[in-house]
């Protein structure tokens, strides 16, 4: 697995790269020091797993997820215990408190290749990654005021424009994002996510039931009740899609 070590000590980067030396299934593919070198270095090294400080001076390890499109598996760490509940409440793989023991470096490995053969993610090696579309299999992060998630885009159901920002479904939650919607559509796979208006954008696999509505368009019923209606414009498309 291909790892990167972001902290913004250098001692303490080394100390993890030489305990991630001797396991051998794990590759460090680089380092960083800060959030902007972090940023950089996983849009072009594209880690499977990420070693994240969370305390870093100017910007902290929240803020990075926050810049990313697509988030690899992440693994926090820190010398501060009171980041641990925030840390799950975004779903981190694990959570290792600094200095790092051996055994629990071992036991977050093992936790993230259970996760990697759970689900392992499409690796196209002769595509531009930062062009790379993403799709079902990714995951994003999510933060909305004091909480965050990391959200695999499968389970995401429907995003909303709402002004400035974008009203994200999954689950029982809607937290918003600061975004446009434009700059999504271009970011998610066509083949699973289909633009039905000027405020919506469904996951097609999440569709149930297709009926006809006003002036030529359609609503779209999805699992879970959410009734969003297909644009005039947009029908056409939806049903060739569809097959209908």
């Amino acid at each position: 697995m291909r790892a990167l070590v972001i902290d913004d000590e250098r001692l303490a980067r080394k100390e993890l790269i030489n305990l991630l030396s001797q396991h051998e299934n794990v590759e460090v593919v680089g380092e960083a020091m800060n959030v902007d070198d972090a940023k950089e270095k996983i849009e072009s090294l594209q880690p499977e797993v990420v070693f994240l400080d969370i305390q870093m001076p100017e910007k902290t390890g929240f803020d990075l997820l926050e810049e990313l499109d697509n988030v690899p598996h992440i693994i926090f760490t820190t010398a501060y215990d009171e980041y641990a509940l925030k840390a799950f409440q975004v779903n981190a793989l694990d959570y290792l408190l600094k200095p790092i023991e051996p055994e629990r470096l071992t036991e977050a490995l093992n936790r993230l290749q259970q996760r990697m053969t759970e689900s392992p993610k499409e690796v196209d090696s002769g595509s531009d990654s930062s062009k790379k579309k993403l799709s079902l299999s990714d995951q994003v992060f999510v933060k909305d005021g004091d909480r965050c998630w990391f959200v695999k885009l499968a389970n995401v159901r429907l995003f909303e424009s709402d002004g400035n920002y974008i009203k994200v479904y999954f689950e029982n939650f809607k937290p918003m994002i600061h975004k446009s919607l434009n700059a999504l559509d271009e970011r998610l796979d066509e083949k699973s996510f289909f633009r039905a208006s000027r405020k919506h954008i469904i996951n097609l696999s999440w569709v149930e039931a297709i009926e006809p509505w006003f002036n030529g368009g359609l609503v779209v019923t999805l699992k879970g009740g959410d009734r969003i209606e297909v644009s005039r414009r947009q029908a056409a498309r939806f049903k060739d899609m569809m097959s209908l």
